[in-house]
């Protein structure tokens, strides 16, 4: 049977087994990461992202095709993780500008969200790079134009169009040295051909029926404060249905009405979250942008006295802090690490690095719960920043990302800010701090391969400065001394080691002792970090 049109029904399956395609492959993409370290996470990522993505459409009722792509873009815009993740909801946020007025798609209306999604990714990316998903999702929607001229069949315009990625993605490793060095292809392309494929099989019927799908959620733990005495008592939900919501004006109307606000959306869906004493009238803002659907409000007074009325001293010692001038967000993973970044009085710890990269929902429940008039996020790792800057554009709050790409660069960024200054101030002094630590990494590999002409086989130690691969080994020991021996100059003074779990400490005392001989300029400082897969984190300043 020819198919020729899609319409909101058929968009939600091929959504779906997009998803449940991804998923079934993620680890394939993750196998893809360009390091051979433990931690590849890619696949993961845009999964949960997807998983996010679809959720929205499993659990909200869509009655158009329209409404169908905006639930799919909100739900990916919270859930997005990594940069992989970020990027793939901006593809989908863009796609779901594609269809908006649309009760039905041929394949040029296809080829237009296709292009559309694509231009979109690429305007949110500050540095785009060529080589990535954002090339296999631009060459094949620049195909897809060209197909839809002659093709009407939607399935075999998609099986074209797939034919263009599978092409731009084996070219990959012609457009990034560290693709070609590392012997694979681009792990995000991969990722978005394998939804590409899934949406293909809803058309075919060789795709999973849509009530297979299970939805997988990663969680984070936040430390969660209860208030004493509760000053807006109803939790307040609902969705806008509305086409060119201004959500900017709308979160300056709302704000003065409650805390804990949440105001997300795009063009055509705007998701409402706020604390107030005022519901009614919240919910009559809403009603002069549109339509409401998904209305829930609960009388958070009520609940707190059911919740709390065998446990008063815990709740009360739980309070919600005073609003306060700053509060800190960071994100690491390790007993030992968390416990060094809360001696620093930091607000919130998300739990996540280089294995768990955060959502962008981490971020802005993070924000929820830290009443102070400037909030300073430390990503602590390059594949978070998006993430965060994401969760930055949705807060109505001051929110200031510090682009720290690891631990000791957190830390350093730390060390630097002054209470006393001004927010601008304190902003440009971290971020210039970042730039006076350097960072090294030992872990391990998981697989054969090279890196700059060096052999790496799985199991070998590696030494990691800065992002590049500079020492392979066998010892750990061994590997961690060549490490610091490149990465320090007669310059540096201080040598900070944090030792994972699974180090023992009289190695890592073995190692300072060596260390001390090596470098009888340099003070050393060991700690313990707790993280997993790291053998070790230095510092070096």
């Amino acid at each position: 049977m020819k198919i020729e049109y899609i319409d909101q029904q058929l968009l939600r399956q091929m959504l779906l087994a997009g998803a449940q395609s991804l998923e079934a492959n993620k680890k394939v993409v993750n196998a893809l990461n360009v390091f051979p370290v433990p931690d590849g996470d890619t696949g993961t990522n845009m999964s949960l992202t997807m998983q996010s993505a679809v959720k929205e459409i499993k659990t909200n009722k869509a009655n158009t095709l329209e409404e169908v792509a905006s639930l799919v873009a909100n739900g990916s815009l919270m859930g997005a993780r990594g940069n992989s993740g970020v990027i793939l909801s901006q593809l989908l946020r863009g796609f779901a500008k594609g269809v908006r007025g649309k009760e039905r798609l041929n394949t040029r209306d296809l080829a237009d969200a296709l292009k559309l999604a694509s231009d979109t990714a690429y305007k949110a990316v500050m540095k785009p790079v060529e080589g990535t998903i954002l090339t296999v999702a631009r060459e094949s929607a620049e195909q897809a134009i060209i197909i839809a001229k002659k093709e009407k069949s939607i399935t075999t315009f998609l099986e074209k169009v797939i034919l263009q990625a599978e092409e731009t993605l084996k070219r990959t490793p012609d457009m990034l040295k560290v693709l070609k060095d590392a012997g694979v292809v681009d792990s995000g392309g991969k990722g978005l051909i394998y939804i590409y494929l899934g949406a293909l099989g809803a058309l075919t019927g060789n795709a999973p029926t849509t009530e297979d799908l299970e939805i997988i959620q990663q969680t984070v733990e936040h430390e969660e404060y209860v208030e004493g005495n509760i000053e807006f008592g109803y939790c307040t939900e609902f969705i806008i249905n509305a086409p060119n919501a201004n959500v900017k004006k709308l979160q300056n109307i709302l704000k003065d009405y409650g805390d804990s606000m949440l105001v997300v959306g795009n063009e055509n869906v705007v998701k409402i979250h706020i604390h107030t004493n005022n519901p009614g009238e919240v919910l009559e803002h809403g009603l002069k942008l549109g339509y409401l659907s998904d209305i829930k409000i609960d009388n958070m007074r009520l609940q707190h006295r059911n919740q709390n009325f065998d446990n008063f001293d815990n709740a009360k010692s739980m309070a919600k802090k005073a609003k306060k001038q700053y509060g800190f967000i960071t994100v690491t993973m390790g007993e030992g690490l968390t416990k060094i970044f809360k001696d620093f009085d930091i607000d919130a710890v998300i739990e996540g690095g280089q294995t768990m990269n955060p959502s962008t929902e981490d971020f802005v429940k993070a924000i929820d719960t830290i009443d102070a008039e400037t909030i300073f996020i430390l990503p602590n790792n390059s594949n978070i920043i998006m993430a965060a800057n994401q969760a930055k554009n949705i807060s109505s709050k001051d929110i200031r990302v510090i682009p720290t790409k690891s631990v000791p660069q957190g830390i350093a960024s730390l060390m630097v800010f002054n209470l006393e200054n001004q927010p601008e101030d304190n902003e440009t002094q971290m971020v210039e701090a970042i730039k006076t630590v350097k960072t090294g990494q030992v872990t391990y590999a998981v697989r054969d391969t090279s890196y700059n002409d060096i052999p790496i086989n799985q199991g070998d130690i590696l030494g990691i400065a800065d992002g590049q691969i500079q020492s392979v080994g066998k010892a750990v020991e061994k590997v961690s001394i060549e490490l610091l021996s490149k990465m320090i100059t007669e310059n540096d003074e201080m040598i900070t080691i944090f030792y994972g779990e699974d180090t023992k400490e009289e190695e890592v005392k073995k190692l300072g002792e060596e260390l001390e001989e090596l470098f009888p300029d340099c003070d050393i400082e060991l700690y313990y970090g707790g993280q997993p897969l790291y053998y070790y984190i230095f510092s070096v300043e």
